[in-house]
This record gives C-alpha cells, sequence and structure tokens, in this order.
C-alpha cells in the first residue's frame, strides 16, 4: 500500500506540496481498488477527465476526486447497460420467428431490394432497419447555431459525463488571468486609436514552398534513410562538441571489452505497450551499426528517455546480449537567435522608440494574442470565444493575432456528422456547401470585421491535421489556402510546424500536440537528481535538445489519445510523413519563443533561454478556454554592446511579459 501512496503523491502532488491530503489520497486509492487500475492508467483518466470539464475544475481536491470517481463509475455503468443490452438484442435476432413468415412473405428479408413487395393496410412486411442510431437534431438558424432547436442535446458517449455545457455568456471569471511569466513588466496599455500603420514586420524563416509535397506518398527506403541521415548527423554533432576522436565511435551492437560510445535513436523492443527500461533498445544507423537494434541496460545512470530520442551513449558490450551504459553524453544545444545592431535601431524606431527614450514605455511594446483550437464548444457552432477573442484584441488595439488550427475540427461531433444548418447566405447553395463554405461563413467573417477594425493588425493562421477543410492531411503540413477561405488582406497563411521572425524575435511554432504525447511515452530511469523535475519544463526541453518540433518516433497511436466526442470516439492522431520529417528541423538558431499548444495544463515557461508558451485551447469540450496575451518591450542596447559592435542576443525572455487569462 505505501509503494501505491508513494506513486500517487509523484503523479499528482503539485510543487511544492509533496504529499496529497490523506483524505484526497484515499479516494484515489479507492478508485484504483475498484476499478483494478495502477496509479499511471489513473493519471490519464484524470488528464482525460480534466480536458473534458474545462479548467475551472481540474484542481485536484477532495470534491473534485468524489465527482471523479462518480464520473468513472458512471462510465463503467453505461457500458455494462450497452453491452446487456446488446447481448440481449442479438439473442432475440438469432432465435426469434420472423413476423411476416405466416404470410408467405420473405421470410428473412433476403429479397428486399430486389423484389417488389405488395403493401398492405395490415401489416406491412417492409423490414426495418435495427437499432440504427438516431440522428442527431438540426440546429436553428435562428438560434444562432448555439443551441438544439428543439431542446435536445447530443447523446452521450462512453467518455462522457451527464454534466451539461456551460453556455458561453454564463462563463466565470472571464478575462482573469491565470499565470503570469515576468509580473514585474506592465502589460501593454489600450490605446485611444489603432496604429495607422503596422509596428510588425513579419518574415518566414521557413521555406513554405518545401510543405507543398504530395502526402501520402510516402517511400519506405526514402523514409529509412531520412532516420539513418538524423542518427549520422547528431554523430558528427556529439563528435565535435566533446572532441572525440573517430576510434571512439563504435557499434553497441558488437561485443567487445573496450568501452565506446555509440550513437542512435531509443526504440521499443515490441511494438506495443509503453516503453520501460527493461524494453528499451538502441537502434543505430546503418552506417555505424548496420541497422541493428541492442538492449539498453540504464540502471546505473539517471535519465529521461522516449521513442525516437537521439542519444549518445558511453558504455560497454561485454556478454553480446545487451550495452550497458555508464554515461550519456550532452548533445550541444543551438545558439540563441541573435541580430545585428542596426536591425535592432531600425526596428525599434518601427515601433516608436529612439536609443534616447524610455524603452519601458508599456504603450510603445509589441501587444501579441495568440490562442489555438478548437474555437467553439462541442455542442455548437457559434464560435463565441473566438468571437470574443477577436473583440480582445480590437479593444486592446493588438498588433498581432496568432491563431493556431484546428478551425473546424475533425473531432467536432457536428462536423464529423455533417448534420448541421448553415446561417442564411445568398451566394451558397445548402445542398452544394463544403467545409471551405462553412469556413468563410463562420470564421473568416469574424476575421475580416476585426482587419477592417484594426488595419494595421496581423493575423497569422496556422494549420492543424485536424482542420477538415485542408487538403494537405499529413505532417509537416502545408499552409491553408487564404484565397478561398475568403480570409482578409492582413491574413498570413503559414504552415505546420513553422519558424518566423517577429521583427528580431525568431518565433517557433507547431499546432500538432507533441507535449501530451511526449508526458505519455516518456520514462524516467534512476532519480531525478541532477535534472529537471518539473514536467511542463522538461517535455519542452526535449525539442530544445532534440532541435526538432516533433521528436518523438513513432507517434503515440489514435486509440491512446484522449477520445474525442464523435461518433467514432477515436482521435484524428499524428499522421506523420517521415519522409518530409526534416522539415520540421530547427536549422540555425534557438528561438526566441516557442509557441506549443498542448491539453497540458497552459503554461510560460523559460527553458534554456527559450521562451516557452502553451496557451490552452481557446474553448474546451464543454466549456470556454485560454488564450496568452503577451506584451514585448522594445530590445536596449548597452553602451558595451554598441562598442563591441558584434551582433547581440534578442534576449526575449527578459523584456516579455506573458498573460494566460480566461476566455
Amino acid at each position: 500500500m505505501s509503494a501505491i501512496i508513494e506513486e500517487l503523491n509523484e503523479i499528482f502532488a503539485i510543487p511544492p506540496i509533496d504529499e496529497l491530503p490523506p483524505d484526497v489520497s484515499g479516494e484515489l486509492q479507492s478508485i484504483c481498488r475498484l476499478h483494478s487500475i495502477s496509479p499511471k492508467e489513473l493519471s490519464y483518466k484524470w488528464e482525460s477527465y480534466s480536458m473534458k470539464m474545462g479548467s475551472d475544475q481540474t484542481t485536484l481536491d477532495l470534491s473534485t476526486a468524489r465527482a471523479f470517481k462518480k464520473d468513472l463509475q458512471e462510465i463503467v455503468e453505461r457500458e455494462a447497460r450497452s453491452k446487456s443490452h446488446m447481448r440481449s438484442t442479438d439473442r432475440r435476432g438469432a432465435y426469434a420467428t420472423p413476423r411476416n413468415a405466416a404470410k408467405g412473405g420473405d421470410t428473412f428479408g433476403m429479397l428486399d431490394g430486389i423484389t417488389p413487395v405488395q403493401r398492405s393496410t395490415v401489416g406491412s412486411n417492409k423490414r426495418k432497419a435495427p437499432f440504427e442510431t438516431p440522428a442527431a437534431p438540426k440546429y436553428s438558424k435562428a438560434d444562432g447555431m448555439s443551441s438544439p432547436s428543439d431542446g435536445r442535446s447530443l447523446p452521450n458517449r462512453a467518455d462522457q459525463t451527464s454534466t451539461q455545457s456551460i453556455a458561453f455568456v454564463e462563463r466565470q471569471n472571464p478575462g482573469q488571468i491565470i499565470e503570469t511569466l515576468n509580473g514585474h513588466l506592465e502589460v501593454h496599455e489600450p490605446l485611444i486609436a489603432p496604429h495607422s500603420e503596422s509596428r510588425v514586420k513579419l518574415t518566414a524563416n521557413t521555406d513554405l514552398k518545401k510543405f507543398r509535397y504530395r502526402p501520402m506518398a510516402m517511400h519506405l527506403s526514402e523514409a529509412s534513410e531520412v532516420l539513418d541521415d538524423r542518427i549520422d548527423e547528431f554523430q558528427a554533432l556529439v563528435q565535435s562538441h566533446h572532441g572525440l576522436e573517430d576510434s571512439a565511435f563504435g557499434n553497441a551492437a558488437a561485443k567487445g571489452t573496450n568501452e565506446i560510445v555509440a550513437v542512435g535513436r531509443i526504440a521499443s523492443d515490441s511494438s506495443e505497450g509503453k516503453l520501460n527500461s527493461a524494453s528499451m533498445v538502441l537502434e543505430m544507423s546503418r552506417r555505424t551499426g548496420a541497422g541493428l537494434r541492442i538492449p539498453l541496460k540504464v540502471e546505473a545512470i539517471s535519465y529521461e528517455f522516449f521513442p525516437g530520442q537521439i542519444v549518445a551513449v558511453r558504455g560497454i558490450n561485454a556478454s553480446g546480449d545487451y550495452f550497458s551504459v555508464d554515461e550519456i553524453l550532452n548533445i550541444p544545444l543551438l545558439n540563441t537567435a541573435a541580430s545585428q545592431l542596426s536591425t535592432i535601431d531600425s526596428l525599434n524606431e518601427r515601433l516608436g522608440v529612439t536609443e534616447e527614450e524610455d524603452h519601458s514605455i508599456p504603450s510603445k511594446a509589441l501587444n501579441v494574442f495568440t490562442s489555438s483550437g478548437p474555437y467553439t464548444a462541442d455542442d455548437n457552432l457559434a464560435f463565441e470565444p473566438l468571437n470574443a477573442l477577436c473583440q480582445k484584441a480590437e479593444v486592446s488595439c493588438a498588433d498581432m493575432l496568432i491563431l493556431i488550427g484546428p478551425f473546424l475540427d475533425a473531432e467536432h461531433p457536428l462536423l464529423a456528422s455533417g448534420d448541421f444548418d448553415l446561417p442564411d447566405d445568398p451566394s451558397i447553395e445548402p445542398d452544394r456547401a463544403t467545409m471551405v463554405d462553412v469556413f468563410r461563413l463562420l470564421i473568416a467573417k469574424q476575421l475580416q470585421a476585426l482587419a477592417k477594425a484594426i488595419p494595421s493588425i496581423i493575423i497569422v493562421c496556422i494549420p492543424s491535421t485536424r482542420d477538415v477543410m485542408n487538403k494537405h492531411v499529413s505532417w509537416p503540413q502545408d499552409n491553408l489556402p487564404g484565397k478561398k477561405l475568403g480570409l482578409p488582406k492582413q491574413a498570413k497563411m503559414v504552415s505546420n510546424p513553422v519558424t518566423v521572425s517577429i521583427n528580431e524575435i525568431v518565433v517557433g511554432i507547431s499546432a500538432q500536440d507533441v507535449l501530451y504525447e511526449l508526458r505519455r511515452e516518456e520514462v524516467v530511469v534512476g532519480n531525478r537528481q541532477g535534472r529537471e523535475g518539473n514536467l511542463l519544463a522538461r517535455l519542452p526541453r526535449h525539442l530544445i535538445e532534440q532541435r526538432h518540433f516533433f521528436p518523438l518516433y513513432p507517434p503515440v497511436e489514435r486509440t491512446l489519445l484522449p477520445k474525442p466526442g464523435t461518433e467514432e470516439g477515436i482521435a484524428v492522431g499524428m499522421p506523420l510523413d517521415v519522409s518530409y520529417l526534416k522539415l520540421g528541423e530547427w536549422l540555425d538558431a534557438r528561438p526566441d519563443m516557442l509557441i506549443q499548444p498542448s491539453a497540458l495544463p497552459q503554461f510560460a515557461k523559460v527553458v534554456e533561454n527559450v521562451l516557452v508558451v502553451n496557451p490552452g485551447p481557446l474553448s474546451k469540450r464543454k466549456g470556454p478556454g485560454t488564450f496568452a496575451q503577451m506584451t514585448i518591450y522594445p530590445r536596449k542596447l548597452t553602451e558595451q554592446e554598441r562598442r563591441e559592435g558584434k551582433p547581440v542576443a534578442n534576449k526575449l525572455f527578459e523584456r516579455a511579459r506573458v498573460d494566460v487569462v480566461r476566455i
């Protein structure tokens, strides 16, 4: 029992608290015993429950623990009733005598649709379709698609609770700041009138044309070469950084008594189940290790591993059966982003700041909003959170709005079923409407209104693999077709992922939730001393160390991701095109800011001098979500930096205030 308590404290206790209250711990232990699950499995169910209920109810205390326990019990009871109903139905269908057999009709309904059947006023012999799922109720145009026209709600799924969605207008604490980074800096002051010209110079550091490849045309030979090349490139980096000779490297799968350094990819010896220390193997490239895999013995070290991670290990393979690891060699980080002095001076002038002026005036700072989808709750297509965000950006005279998909989510129950009504529009025929038309009516019009109110604003749109109106379905992903979607000229379409420069600031953005998948697949060996113990800081560190937006390989299976509210009940997952995996690499420098939306709790942290922001979804499945507002002050050059005349680091993490706000 003590082992279970320790594991529960390790998973659920949030620092600085290292132990759960006895009553909360008792409830969690009761759930584990009742459902015969481990604390690790319980944490996954808790994460799914938290995302389902919204951020207002995610604090783990006695009341939420009991509600969580009741929710799990209701799910089990519904599944049991469903299975019992299907068994009884199958039993009746298998042995019951057909009613129309005595009338000389088609006894088993085998001729329906082939031979004409004479209708009778006494009794019809039309075979009814058994157990059809009733169609979802249509939504009234007059109600703005905010509620079902007949008062009904969507049918409950196995992973949903009976709790109804909270109406957006009745949301609690709108505008409340949940988390702040660099709180000593002041928030941007709203202006009396928007700027006449844009203060943002937006440059794409990614070659967007390379993302226009043909998806679903991957060749295994190309994919294997890409994976091999990544191992060889990291070996060259390790050799140069640590000053090692060629003779120091070797094949970890070859038996020997000499200590060697081996570079390879972490993998599992089984295609099923989660990676652990017992199933961990090192996969080498064809050039250095003939593409072989060798089990790793890692009891002597403390480190965090995940599938797809490139590591450099030092050790011995004395028996030929496994490679005993004595040390993990650090992989060098990319250099920080830097700018020329003349570039910074010209961009500061664009912000209205001269060398002699005070750089800490809030009205001179850049005002940037960022959010990620979904942008509406599961029970409607009103997109009220997006409308509220646009109004907030308009009132505060935002310089830039970064919108990350999904916009029209393939996991939205109404979009997945196709059973919904559109607002009246003379240019669209309802029977021929496409998802592009849906985007133009429900999303583009709100962005057009914002661009009309603030002509100087820049709107950046990043697609998601869950966007139903994007033909490019694999990751890395091409940008959205801006002209077809009816977006204003202020909207800039970029790829997923992308690296852009906002003035002198280098920003990396990816719509794929790699942090959640890393959280699920990561395995920690040894104790945590000497490594970053904070989960929300440790996960982005993997991306920085691996120099990639999605270093996990293979991605998590769809069935293991949080279940959506669709009829199928399976997430879209990560459609990874391995042949173009290199498009997700960081090439020249670490970004000043990494915007990485995730289902994990929203946060803003500085990791290895990189400002990492998870704005959270703008809309939860059953309630409102969050967005991030960033106040970025101009870069002030010191006298010493001017005398030296060399490029200087941008140091965004020192001059940017980030507020995570409830919509």
